[in-house]
């Protein structure tokens, strides 16, 4: 299960799909800026561009309905301004609402076919739609584009879209990569720590999850889950039970401590 703690779009959002150096062939010759971040070349592009920014802090807070609704003006001002596009697929996504959502994202790519935060957003929804392979393209672009001021987070989003598929080694590549250049992402610690659990290996889970819990201004009842089973695998049953006891002390109505209390602990 995924908190709100955990959300990359990074929200937070990577074997074979690894990012390594150079451009992928059908990226060649295509890098560019962020269309938000270019100087605006026209007075309703300015408007545009200030109701995409309106409606982007109406999203983060929750309310889609007025984000929505400063999606749709921006989109009044300049039907060719791709992040108004970019704006109405996000929160057509949060409301579920899939086809307006994939078409919003087609057309903000269209637009700006080499817009990393185009292809970040729209590599993390497609991967989330079971189109791991084409939202793969999409987060490995905007990672490799020289301008995107967050390669992590679309690294990251790559790591999550090859845990959808189950493939462990490609996501911990992603993430690997990905906490190379932001350390302090926790969603992509405490996937390193749950993918090193999996593959047995308590030692390495443990330094990660204590490198997440250092960086945490409390643990959540995800941590305290997997720190239990970690120390579990390892055989430390004196570590276990104080997480045991912190679990049940601090998240009782959890659906991590009911899953103690029943001895699922994989």
């Amino acid at each position: 299960m995924m908190r709100a703690w955990m959300v990359g779009l990074l929200a937070m959002a990577l074997a074979g799909c690894a990012v390594t150096g150079g451009i992928t062939a059908d990226a060649e010759g295509g890098i560019d800026r962020a269309t938000s971040e270019k100087p605006v070349t026209s007075e309703a592009q300015g408007k545009a561009r200030t109701h995409v920014e309106l409606g982007s802090a109406y999203l983060d807070a929750g309310r889609y309905g007025v984000a929505l609704d400063e999606a749709k003006i921006a989109q009044a001002y300049d039907r060719n301004y791709a992040p108004g596009h970019l704006l109405m697929g996000l929160v057509y996504s949060f409301l579920d609402q899939n086809e307006l959502a994939l078409a919003s994202f087609q057309q903000a790519e269209r637009l700006a076919p080499y817009d990393p935060e185009v292809a970040n957003a729209y590599g993390w929804y497609l991967c989330n739609r079971d189109r791991q392979s084409d939202g793969l393209v999409r987060l490995e672009r905007a990672a490799r584009n020289p301008y995107y001021r967050f390669p992590a987070r679309a690294l990251a989003n790559a790591g999550l879209c090859e845990l959808n598929r189950r493939n462990d080694k490609a996501a911990e590549g992603y993430f690997q990569r990905s906490i190379q250049i932001e350390r302090n992402n926790p969603q992509v610690l405490f996937q390193l720590a749950n993918i090193f659990y999996r593959e047995g290996n308590p030692v390495r889970a443990r330094q990660w999850l204590t490198e997440l819990q250092a960086r945490m201004p409390a643990p959540t009842a995800e941590t305290l889950w997997l720190g239990l089973r970690i120390e579990r695998k390892a055989g430390e049953r004196d570590a276990e039970a104080r997480y045991a006891n912190q679990l049940k002390r601090d998240f009782p109505a959890s659906d991590e401590y009911a899953a103690l209390t029943q001895g699922k602990f994989d």
